[in-house]
């Protein structure tokens, strides 16, 4: 079975490029300039977030699950000027169980690889790994989506175009992703779904790809009880990446957290 990555990890930088309330990275970057490193990012992905931290001076050990998302990476790192490179430690590994001999000022898991833990059990291992790592004074930065459950329950079955935008690469071709979601399990808090990018070439179709989808969402008390579990506290927590409040109009959760002590 063909996994999310292996497929969107081709799309994955242009496609959210063209996201123009995608605002998250001023967050991490803030938080990355306070602690001044370095920082250890669970679900580094292509870079998006890595890469500028990086480039601003901060020492970054990033570990991802997808060898493609990882291979990406290493593509735009090797193009990197010799001080960013040196700044950057990659690693392959599960956001459940790597260990690392080295302890963080700051631990971050941005754009919601947790949703990818899909079990009470995955999801205190995965915090867990984060405190793990952080030294005593550490901080560890997360978001996930705040669930709207009239569309989390809502659609099933129905294809919609999400985004679209002109391939870098060639200028004659565009590429469409399209959502649909295929399952919605209420009790253990996931849905299943696909992405189907299509390929156009001056309007017509050269291929189609798809890449399945699963997602977890959570609530507050289920996040809070989670901190429990894991050992950590909150320090600051928002409703968006901006820092507005975590209230019943928020769409995000967004926090900082400690070790309890």
């Amino acid at each position: 079975m063909v996994d999310l990555y292996t497929v969107s990890s081709r799309y994955y930088d242009e496609a959210y490029a063209t996201l123009q309330d995608l605002r998250d990275f001023p967050f991490y970057m803030e938080l990355a300039r306070r602690t001044g490193g370095p920082v250890l990012e669970l679900g580094c992905g292509t870079g998006r977030v890595l890469l500028p931290i990086a480039r601003a001076g901060i020492a970054v050990h990033g570990v991802d699950g997808s060898p493609a998302m990882l291979e990406e990476l290493s593509r735009k790192l090797a193009q990197e000027p010799d001080q960013v490179r040196e700044r950057v430690t990659l690693s392959a590994g599960d956001l459940r169980s790597i260990r690392s001999e080295r302890k963080y000022l700051l631990v971050t898991i941005p754009f919601r690889p947790l949703q990818h833990m899909y079990t009470v059990e995955d999801q205190v291992a995965a915090l867990r790994t984060a405190a793990f790592h952080l030294e005593e004074n550490g901080l560890l930065a997360f978001d996930v989506f705040y669930p709207r459950f009239e569309s989390l329950l809502s659609g099933v079955g129905e294809e919609s175009l999400e985004m679209q935008w002109t391939s870098t690469s060639d200028p004659a071709l565009t590429i469409h992703r399209y959502f649909r979601k295929d399952a919605v399990d209420k009790i253990n808090q996931n849905f299943t779904a696909t992405f189907i990018y299509r390929t156009f070439e001056r309007g017509k179709l050269l291929r189609e790809e798809t890449a399945p989808l699963k997602l977890a969402w959570y609530t507050y008390p289920h996040l809070g009880t989670l901190f429990l579990l894991a050992g950590l506290t909150v320090v600051e927590e928002y409703g968006s990446a901006d820092k507005a409040p975590l209230d019943n109009g928020a769409k995000e959760m967004f926090f900082v957290l400690r070790k309890a002590k």
